[in-house]
């Protein structure tokens, strides 16, 4: 009867007329005083007074109460808290935290009732259960308006209280809970629970901190407890009723910390969120530049979590971690694609970035202790060799190589002998006379293997100083050399040879095309080159008879100026290897190749032999097919890969002659190094410094890595032209030959203006060898997609 006029003095009590009402104290009487439950009083705080209205009303409205309705209402309303204690009295704990009986752990599902369920893996929904679905399913109405099918394990929590409740009323019912959710009453529970070792349910925390155990209530209780990370862990789950423990305070501390951590993390990432929206939506000129990004360390580290997210190459779980949640909190998929598209967005990538390039962490640039130690050899300018150089100056010496060529590493010469005879020379630029193998020079070397020359930059395999100022060939210049010598038969086959340490001094630098123009216009000045060409012509004949296969074809060239611009300037230039000038170069080379596996041989050296095997080419099947491109792209899908032997000599199928070194390019090629090293230690008297082998691991690791570069040459040659195509009017009609058939119409085809191979649809008719008008409708050269249409 006190607690009856307690309630009487500080509140009224307003209730709906429904069977099965939710209670809600508003304090109304001139000035609100605040009920002092028991478990605030413990705690010194004043509750928040919950000031729900019907959930469950069949029309219903909030009446007034009179003093008699009052003194009835409140005796009412003691009778359900007295009904209210019997239910809590029957979840009490004993001492092992174990509950003895609880009527809501085995409540069977029935029409009607609000129950909150796992949706997936990211939701919890509220809903309200419609009907049985099977035996054990269950349909339910949730808070989204979706009518759905589910388990009973789905099932999270049932709210107590509640029958019949109105699907309509789920989003408020929602909206008073979240009004009511105050995280920080968590604390003071947890401190009276810990204090008293007690363990709780979602209704005992409803009571102490709300004061009630109605269903509102013992909702925020359960959302409280099932979202907290700090004060409470599950003890015990039951069906869809948990039971809760406090946390000691040592784990409490340490997840505070942890939380605060996470808090402070997430303010960063949401602050470097914000500096990837405000760089995206700048214009190119005034978008920050890149090492802006990375004068703060916490900004740093993100945007290289990104870059390493965007070129596969992320160091750790942590660092995968970070990109994929800036890319989730900037709504784009978690792939590397999306990452390397942001960081074009925001200018920390160049609108053509080579990812390529960054992927295969290919060496761009030398250490400031290599290009130290390349100084010292130029500066001190030895040559172990001096006096023992043959002196060739008196010849005239053509160096052909593409115009924007920086390494100049072979050059020609050629006289008619009195009997009629040619006789050639190969200069080859000598390197070994500044580089010793195993030293620092000649190991960074080795791990690069082969210089890279991409469409946007060269990087060199060694210092530019180094290669351009020391080992290059110079026009005008007094050069050191290995000069191979051959004197041909008539027939174009080796007559004699030798091979000599040399002085050059280099007459001529030319283009292919001014070569070619060179011999077009047949100059008797130029008589020397006349005979180079009528030497290579010869060389090709007497190569074809021994069963060469001719894979002469279009070769494309790039050189893009300025290609941070988003809008660089592209060069394109594409040479048909049956070019006089490319024919005489490319024949001078085997030719060497073939007198340096001669020479090995015969002086026993371990050299880098390379043959390649043509059993399975049977060169007149193909003999219906138009020479040239046509030609030689059939043949060579079916070609084998080259095989080496560091022994002696293998038969090269393919060229048509019994052995091959690779010789002319020891500044660019560390395979042709490693040969240079062998032979010249022969010319001195000593023994090679690599056994066959030696020669055969480090020829392992370098073919590996050239292989690699090969394919980033390749696929960035690719992506130029495609960028190309793609600049050009889209009226534009290209020339292209039908190279073969892919699947019915489908067929593969060679862009003769731009030598670059596609595919396309092609009319009824048409035959291999065919030339043919297409369009470009479609180029992407990020996504690689090129759309060719026939023109008819």
């Amino acid at each position: 009867m006190i607690m009856g006029l307690r309630a009487v003095n500080t509140c009224s009590l307003i209730r709906t007329a429904s069977s099965t009402p939710l209670f809600a104290l508003q304090c109304c009487f001139g000035h609100t005083k605040t009920l002092q439950f028991s478990g605030y009083i413990k705690f010194g705080f004043q509750p928040n007074i919950f000031r729900s209205e019907s959930f469950y009303s069949h029309g219903s409205s909030i009446r007034s109460c009179s003093v008699h309705s009052l003194v009835n209402s409140v005796m009412e309303e003691l009778a359900s808290i007295r009904r209210r204690k019997r239910v809590c009295s029957a979840i009490k704990l004993t001492s092992s935290g174990e509950l003895l009986d609880d009527k809501l752990v085995n409540q069977v599902l029935e029409k009607g009732l609000l129950l909150e369920f796992k949706k997936d893996s990211d939701r919890v929904l509220l809903a309200v259960a419609q009907r049985p679905d099977g035996k054990k399913n269950w349909m339910v109405y949730d808070q989204n308006g979706v009518m759905s099918s589910i388990k009973p394990q789905q099932v999270t929590y049932i709210v107590p209280g509640v029958e019949n409740f109105d699907c309509t009323e789920i989003s408020r019912f929602i909206e008073k809970a979240q009004d009511n959710l105050d995280p920080s009453l968590l604390e003071f529970a947890w401190v009276e629970l810990l204090e008293n070792n007690k363990s709780v349910t979602p209704e005992e925390l409803a009571e102490m901190i709300f004061g009630s155990a109605e269903p509102l209530e013992s909702y925020c209780a359960h959302l409280l407890l099932s979202n907290d990370e700090i004060y409470f862990t599950v003890l015990e789950t039951k069906g869809s009723r948990s039971l809760y423990g406090p946390r000691p305070t040592t784990q409490v501390e340490e997840l505070m910390c942890r939380k605060l951590a996470r808090e402070a993390a997430e303010k960063d990432l949401h602050e470097f969120v914000q500096l990837l929206k405000s760089a995206k939506a700048m214009p190119s000129h005034a978008k920050p530049s890149k090492s802006s990004w990375i004068v703060e360390e916490k900004i740093q580290q993100k945007i290289e979590s990104l870059e390493a997210y965007a070129i596969d190459a992320c160091k750790s779980d942590d660092q995968r971690k970070t990109a994929g949640m800036i890319l989730k909190a900037m709504g784009m998929a978690k792939s590397a694609s999306s990452a390397a598209n942001l960081l074009i967005d925001v200018g920390y990538f160049p609108v053509h970035v080579n990812l390529d390039l960054l992927k295969l962490n290919i060496a761009m640039d030398h250490s400031d202790e290599i290009i130290s130690a390349a100084k010292n050899l130029v500066s001190a300018s030895v040559d172990p060799d001096k006096t023992n150089r043959k002196d060739l100056t008196h010849l005239k010496v053509y160096a052909i190589d593409v115009d924007e060529a920086d390494e100049i590493d072979d050059a020609l010469s050629a006289t008619r002998l009195q009997d009629g005879r040619i006789k050639v020379w190969i200069h080859v630029a000598d390197p070994a006379r500044f580089v010793q193998p195993g030293s620092t020079i000649d190991r960074n070397a080795m791990r690069r293997g082969t210089s890279v020359f991409l469409p946007t930059a060269t990087y060199p395999m060694f210092p530019e100083k180094l290669a351009m100022e020391g080992m290059s060939l110079k026009q005008g210049e007094v050069c050191n050399a290995v000069s191979v010598s051959v004197v041909l038969h008539s027939d174009g086959c080796i007559a004699e040879y030798s091979v000599d340490n040399s002085i050059i001094k280099p007459t001529y630098m030319l283009t292919y095309e001014s070569a070619s123009e060179l011999l077009y216009l047949n100059l008797k000045e130029e008589a020397d080159l006349r005979i180079l060409s009528e030497a290579a012509a010869c060389r090709l004949q007497w190569r074809c008879q021994q069963g060469a296969v001719d894979t002469a074809t279009l070769e494309t060239r790039i050189k893009v100026a300025n290609p941070e611009d988003p809008e660089p300037s592209i060069n394109l230039y594409v040479e048909n290897q049956a070019d006089p000038a490319m024919r005489l170069v490319s024949e001078m080379m085997i030719l060497c190749g073939e007198v340096m596996a001669t020479y090995g041989s015969c002086q026993n050296i371990p050299l880098p032999y390379r043959g390649q095997p043509q059993s399975n080419i049977d060169v007149s099947a193909f003999a219906h097919l138009p020479e040239g491109p046509v030609r030689s792209a059939a043949i060579v899908r079916i070609m084998r890969a080259a095989e080496f032997d560091f022994r002696k000599p293998i038969r090269h199928g393919i060229l048509g002659v019994p052995g091959y070194v690779q010789f002319t390019s020891p500044i660019r090629r560390y395979m042709d190094l490693l040969a240079h090293y062998q032979v010249k230690a022969v010319l001195r008297g000593d023994s090679p410094p690599f056994s066959a082998g030696q020669l055969e691991g480090m020829a392992s690791s370098v073919n590996m890595q050239t292989r690699v570069i090969r394919r980033l040459c390749n696929s960035s040659l690719r992506y130029w032209i495609i960028e190309f195509l793609k600049r050009q009017p889209k009226e534009r009609r290209y020339h292209a030959l039908i190279l073969r058939f892919i699947k019915d119409r489908v067929a593969a085809l060679l862009l003769v203006e731009v030598g670059f191979q596609a595919s396309a649809w092609v009319s009824v008719g048409r035959h291999i060898g065919d030339e043919i008008q297409v369009q470009v409708e479609e180029a992407h050269a990020r996504d690689d997609i090129v759309s060719l249409k026939e023109v008819i």
